[in-house]
């Protein structure tokens, strides 16, 4: 992985736009994983990713983005199925990588929970079973409804297949009125290579490895499909109960068992850091032999009660962690390196590879991350690699962890030919031929041709149509690209004209290959459904770079209705009432405001905007209802010492009850909560005037005495 500048040594610039190229590239990796079944980004890679961006949140908490990768789950639900919301949340794990990080996992349970080093805390540990997740809903023993995780909230309906698969139980006897069990849909290794055997003979697709297969046969719209793969799953926990199933991690876990689940049974019960290690190298060192993929462990809490107090964070339960294993290395010929065009003009060198087998898995693409990488320097010049260089013909190092694409590693000199030239990165765009400039500041060269680069503007329109964006059925990226190559569609606005501009639309288009009278007659529906719309979607299908989803309904919060978000982006300028007040809301900062004001500001970009505004309803924003809340909308600064809850239970409180926690007192407080040892915060509080309470109060006031 490329040698990036110490998150300590960054500016405030540089950490700015830092963060966005990293919402930028594990935003597309959480799609390409979670949506596609196509993971572009490895496991090692992504995690070190998301550990860099939550370094420079921590140095820089003021910077952190709307749309912030360390907010995100998984990714929108795929085409073509029904949605689930999830009565409970299916939240991601945060993630460890050695000894010294258990450790800290362990400190901060026990600061969270004010206990103390030497209190016996005990967590089960268990294997991470590399496949998709799967939550399966039992009402009154009968199994009623299977879901994927989707993006945490809503996921897809997947009931017919998982009726199909041997270890998910139709019925449940003695099984509580309401039921959810969640697990892992793996696949094992013999089985998978006798898929594989199965779709070479049949001339089809195969598989890269088991995940993907398991992935591809659960999400299949025809469950036959699903019925003729070997499919597996092992409960590992549950979403929405009537009735607790134990008081314990360990115990629920034998209950599912009892129910006629599969548990993994090299589940253990450890009693703090150094048995969860032990645990740890154990399933390590039989990872080998186990006979389907593990890319971990996971650690969890084992007293329920204590999970209930530990809660969550935004996307990651405080209970739960997983220990990531290390990445695997390979060695093979670089062949070429070809140039991609992504959707914000951006140009990535992609590694050509001869194909190699790496941890089971035969791969032939490896990402080269942008120029200097490939030169053999980091972004402030310096040496990585020792300098080496890499070229075509060379002998190189790639690694992955998982089951995806690798990233070259390393150079062996010694086997260089002699024919090798260094690479030299385009200075024109290989698409459409225009500039391709690289800003101060950027790591990458990026294409100035906009919408008239064919590469770019197909992209913003994958990403436009995309499950977060406009979402309309029978319209994805394969689509786009036969539509655009067709001359059918050059921008958004285009999708919406299809009827008119071709009559009915549905002769030429049920002719096409692939399209029969209804699934035309469908598209045109969908289109149309999807006019009206609401305004944060809007926003971020826009496809202006550092604006992803969750900042698109931030914007929408803050501005209600798209006639005062336009006018506002289109006269935001440097030190104006509206840049101000742009910058002003929480999660925006000044890249991502520029990116805004930029993209609204040039006139062919705000005309295609506006053609497209024209076809469409969009619906105000909606702020979420605190109307009960006593403390919605004011600012509470917690101090001193709180007795009955820890100082995070306290703030997690607030602000799910609509209050904005601060770290200091000024005259914009509402309300200060004082413990003993209050100190400076208290007497500022009681000059200022401000509203104060001791925790007793506190709890009181909103409704937790």
């Amino acid at each position: 992985m490329t040698a990036l500048p110490d998150p300590n040594t960054l500016s405030e610039d540089e950490a700015k736009a830092e963060l966005a190229r990293l919402a930028e590239i594990l935003n597309e990796a959480n799609t390409a994983y979670h949506t596609q079944d196509a993971p572009d980004l490895s496991d090692a890679d992504y995690d070190a990713l998301k550990r860099r961006n939550a370094d420079i949140e921590r140095l820089f908490p003021a910077l952190k983005r709307a749309d912030s990768p360390a907010d995100q789950v998984g990714a929108s639900p795929a085409e073509g199925f029904t949605k689930v919301t999830h009565a409970v949340a299916m939240l991601s794990l945060s993630n460890v990588f050695d000894d010294a990080d258990v450790g800290e996992f362990d400190g901060r349970v026990r600061k969270y929970l004010g206990l103390s080093a030497n209190a016996s805390l005990a967590y089960t540990a268990e294997p991470k079973i590399d496949g998709l997740s799967l939550s399966l809903r039992y009402e009154n023993g009968k199994l009623v409804q299977a879901a994927t995780r989707g993006d945490g909230t809503v996921g897809e309906n997947v009931t017919a297949n998982a009726r199909t698969i041997d270890d998910v139980p139709h019925e449940i006897a003695d099984a509580p009125e309401v039921l959810e069990v969640r697990g892992e849909v793996y696949m094992s290794h013999p089985d998978f290579e006798a898929l594989n055997v199965r779709q070479a003979e049949a001339g089809d697709k195969q598989f890269a490895n088991p995940r993907n297969a398991a992935a591809g046969s659960l999400r299949q719209l025809d469950s036959a499909i699903t019925r003729a793969r070997p499919l597996r799953f092992f409960a590992y926990a549950w979403g929405a109960l009537s009735a607790p199933l134990a008081e314990t991690q360990a115990g629920a876990i034998e209950q599912l068992a009892a129910y006629g689940f599969q548990t993994n049974p090299l589940t253990a019960l450890c009693d703090g850091p150094d048995e969860m290690i032990a645990h740890y190298r154990k399933i390590e060192q039989l990872r080998a032999d186990l006979g389907y993929d593990i890319d971990g462990v996971v650690y969890k809490v084992n007293d329920l009660v204590l999970q209930g107090r530990l809660g969550f964070r935004s996307t990651t339960p405080r209970w739960a962690t997983a220990h990531k294993f290390p990445a695997e290395l390979a060695w093979t010929h670089l062949e070429a390196i070809d140039i991609q065009v992504g959707r914000t003009g951006a140009l990535s060198p992609v590694a050509r590879l001869t194909p190699v087998t790496v941890g089971g898995v035969v791969v032939s693409n490896a990402t080269l991350h942008n120029e200097d990488y490939i030169a053999g320097r980091d972004s402030k010049g310096a040496d990585i690699r020792n300098g080496k260089d890499i070229r075509v013909g060379d002998w190189v190092q790639v690694y992955r962890a998982g089951d995806v694409i690798p990233k070259v590693a390393d150079v062996d000199l010694a086997k260089r030919p002699e024919t090798a030239v260094p690479f030299v990165m385009p200075d024109h765009c290989p698409d459409c031929g225009s500039a391709a400039v690289r800003e101060p500041g950027d790591a990458v060269r990026r294409c100035t041709g906009g919408l008239v680069c064919p590469a770019q503007a197909v992209e913003k329109m994958k990403h436009f149509v995309g499950r977060s964006a406009f979402d309309i059925e029978g319209l994805g990226a394969k689509q786009v690209e036969q539509f655009y190559a067709d001359g059918w569609i050059k921008e958004p606005a285009d999708i919406f004209t299809l009827r008119d501009r071709y009559g009915s639309g549905l002769q030429q288009l049920k002719n096409r290959e692939g399209w029969g009278e209804r699934s035309a007659a469908n598209l045109f529906d969908a289109i149309d459904e999807r006019r009206e719309i609401g305004l944060g979607r809007v926003v971020f299908a826009l496809g202006i770079r550092h604006v992803g989803e969750a900042a698109g309904n931030l914007l929408a919060a803050h501005y209600q209705d798209w006639q005062s978000f336009s006018t506002a982006m289109r006269t935001a300028a440097l030190g104006n009432t509206a840049w101000d007040d742009l910058i002003s809301i929480d999660g925006v900062g000044g890249v991502m405001a520029q990116s805004l004001a930029t993209t609204f500001q040039q006139d062919a970009e705000w005309a295609s905007i506006e053609r497209l505004a024209e076809h469409l309803s969009i619906q105000e924003a909606t702020r979420p209802d605190t109307s009960d809340s006593p403390v919605a909308g004011k600012t509470v600064v917690f101090t001193g010492t709180l007795e009955r809850m820890s100082r995070a239970e306290a703030k997690a409180r607030a602000e799910a009850m609509g209050a904005k926690v601060s770290g200091s007192v000024s005259a914009k407080t509402d309300l200060v909560v004082a413990g003993p040892g209050a100190g400076s915060k208290g007497k500022k509080a009681a000059e200022l005037g401000i509203e104060m309470l001791d925790e007793d109060g506190w709890l009181a006031l909103i409704g937790a005495a």
